[in-house]
């Protein structure tokens, strides 16, 4: 997903915030026990749930901006095909 755009430049808990989000808006997959592991260690469960809810509202929102027509002319989009959707 994220291939650098600066990411090197956060710290490791940055980073790893990164790595969750990746994982929220590409194909979703449960993040590894050493990730988890990591957040939990610097994160609340009430702080990693507000990290989630606030990735999940952006991730809806920017999908009914778009299918609005909504989104800004300049914004590059990715399309991610729901798993199990026809895609033709």
């Amino acid at each position: 997903m994220v291939t650098d755009a600066g990411v090197s430049s956060l710290t490791p808990v940055g980073q790893d915030l990164v790595a969750l989000t990746d994982l929220l808006i590409g194909l979703p997959q449960p993040p590894d026990a050493s990730l988890v592991s990591r957040l939990r260690a610097e994160f609340t469960d009430a702080q990693l749930a507000e990290v989630v809810m606030g990735v999940g509202l952006f991730l809806g929102m920017s999908k009914v901006l778009i299918t609005l027509g909504l989104e800004p002319e300049v914004m590059e989009t990715t399309v991610v095909s729901t798993p199990g959707s026809n895609t033709e």
